[in-house]
């Protein structure tokens, strides 16, 4: 009996699904000529192009630029702390994913491979931005200045919290001054 209850409950178990997650949201729409420009990271997951192979970056910002090709010119800057400060430099380029009002962009820094840039949270007058993959593997919090208020964090986390993503993972990331 003992062995048909536990082969019962096995079949049982393995018809089970894990529930599945709602799929990340994007916010409806981003205005790219407000978006363009410097933002300054404030926290992000640790990942390995900015902690991995003996780098760790620190006082790390993202510089948006129109291209006259119509995608976006992305430079990425920070100072690797594991390599006495020095300046690391990462050029790419975005394209609007179609049909997303701006809001899912498809980074490269080395073609033929791309990444998903997903806005998730946007602070109306674009104070602060919240990034995210759509696996929720990636996430970062911008801000147009070098440090965000506790209320602008707050919120920012809590944009990130709502979609899923495990924000117990967040690391601050150093900025001049702070």
């Amino acid at each position: 009996m003992r062995r048909l209850t536990l082969l019962a409950l096995l079949a049982l178990g393995a018809c089970a699904t894990p529930p599945q997650r709602a799929p990340v949201q994007t916010v409806a729409a981003v205005d790219l000529q407000r978006y363009l420009g410097t933002w300054y990271e404030i926290a992000r997951f640790p990942n390995s192009f900015q902690d991995g192979r003996g780098r760790r970056c620190v006082e790390t910002t993202a510089t948006y630029t129109l291209r006259p090709d119509g995608q976006v010119g992305v430079t990425n800057r920070c100072l690797d702390a594991a390599d006495n400060n020095r300046e690391a430099v990462a050029e790419g380029r975005a394209y609007a994913v179609e049909g997303s009002n701006n809001a899912r962009l498809r980074v490269t820094f080395f073609w033929p491979f791309y990444g998903d840039y997903w806005v998730i949270g946007l602070e109306p007058t674009y104070r602060w931005a919240v990034v995210g993959s759509p696996g929720r593997d990636y996430l970062w919090i911008l801000s147009r200045t070098p440090g965000m208020s506790a209320g602008d964090y707050a919120a920012a986390v809590g944009a990130a919290a709502a979609q899923g993503f495990d924000v117990s993972r967040l690391q601050p990331t150093p900025q001049p001054g702070r």
